[in-house]
């Protein structure tokens, strides 16, 4: 017999699975359940951009790409984020398209982290920043950010967490899964003490579209010095629902990008070409989808923060993403225990809050990258078991 723990990288096998998949695995195998579990637009991938990546294939583009990605695409990454982010980048030297956010992300850690080296991560945040950061050989040191103040990074959290290890900060902004995001004033707090300890920034900025009210989404790379010290981490899958076309992007420094290549050269050597072709169209032509999504997103945003007002929970405004996060604390129930008895009881898939930090215990995450029909039904079953566990005290 095979001992296969003797035989497995013992970080690797360490590390545990995401918790986001455990409730929509549950779900798939039981019948009548509405999940709000899983944060994938419900929308097609707009026609347009979906006749590009038919076009590249009915003419036989087929062939690999340069590391880099498409040259084109990468004049079009830099065109956009200077559009839209007012950041200026070189296609050239300076941009990389990857495998979907989560490679670019993957990548900027192994390049920037060593033995040793402590990477800041805010929390409640994705699932993947913590591993990713084992798996580079790194330590990851939790901040916990707080309901009232509405899930933000501030500055005294991070001078405090600071020593001479730290190395890299994650900036998860707009957030997932809090739905919490970081305004200029936020950012401007928290730039002097990044130059004063001489971080690194991964900004990831997948959601950075998905902002509503007034004011737009600011990258940290904009702000005065800060373009030098961050790498940037975005996609195509939320703002042009283009999930399973795998496709991100990452800007920075062209010493670390050079590095960051290197690496998906030899693990990737390039991303799906008929995705790049897709993703050419995209931001070419697809400011106008982008709007028309957001502004669906928010509908629904506003009719989930009624419905839990309505039920009696507390629950945060949030500004960006597609996520709520309400508090479930008033029903004693722990969020791994709220989640489960739901699904059980009432056929409704959530994700416990824990899955993304301790600091999450005593929320859940619900998704509103669904259609209203299906958050009414989601909506009306969640008022249904609260009252019931009412009922039992």
């Amino acid at each position: 017999m095979i001992d296969y723990n003797k035989m497995l990288n013992s970080t690797i096998r360490e590390v545990k699975p995401s918790g986001i998949r455990k409730f929509f695995d549950i779900a798939n195998e039981m019948d009548d359940v509405i999940s709000l579990s899983i944060g994938e637009p419900d929308f097609k991938t707009p026609w347009h951009i979906r006749q590009a990546g038919i076009d590249s294939l009915e003419k036989g583009r087929t062939w690999y790409t340069p590391n880099r990605g498409f040259g084109e695409l990468r004049e079009e990454i830099a065109k956009y984020y200077e559009r839209r982010f007012n950041v200026t980048y070189c296609s050239d030297k300076e941009t990389l398209v990857t495998v979907g956010g989560s490679e670019a992300i993957d990548l900027a850690l192994r390049c920037l982290v060593e033995k040793g080296d402590e990477v800041l991560i805010p929390q409640p945040s994705f699932v993947c920043y913590e591993p990713l950061t084992i798996m580079a050989g790194g330590t990851p040191v939790l901040i916990e950010t707080k309901q009232e103040d509405d899930f933000r990074l501030t500055a005294e959290e991070l001078e405090e967490n600071i020593n001479d290890k730290t190395k890299v900060l994650i900036l998860p902004f707009p957030n997932n899964p809090t739905g919490a995001v970081m305004r200029k004033s936020d950012l401007d707090a928290i730039v002097p003490i990044i130059k004063k300890h001489n971080l690194i920034v991964l900004s990831d900025e997948i959601y950075a579209e998905l902002t509503y009210g007034e004011q737009q989404h600011v990258s940290i790379a904009s702000l005065d010095g800060m373009k030098e010290r961050t790498v940037v981490v975005s996609g195509f899958s939320k703002s042009y629902a283009m999930t399973g076309w795998r496709l991100g992007y990452a800007l920075g420094p062209h010493e670390i990008i050079d590095q960051m290549t290197k690496l998906h050269q030899y693990g990737i050597m390039s991303a799906p070409t008929t995705a790049q072709y897709a993703a050419i169209e995209a931001l070419k032509n697809g400011d106008k989808d982008i709007e028309k999504m957001r502004t669906e997103y928010d509908m629904r945003r506003r009719f989930i923060l009624g419905s839990f007002e309505k039920i009696g929970f507390e629950c945060f405004e949030p500004l960006g993403a597609f996520y709520s996060f309400p508090c479930i604390k008033s029903t004693g129930l722990s969020s791994e225990e709220f989640c489960t008895r739901l699904i059980k009881e009432k056929h409704v898939a959530l994700v416990p809050g824990n899955a993304f930090g301790e600091s999450g215990e005593g929320y859940v995450r619900v998704s509103y990258s669904y259609s209203l029909k299906h958050l009414k039904e989601a909506l009306g079953r969640i008022e249904e078991f609260i009252k019931d566990l009412r009922n039992e005290n």
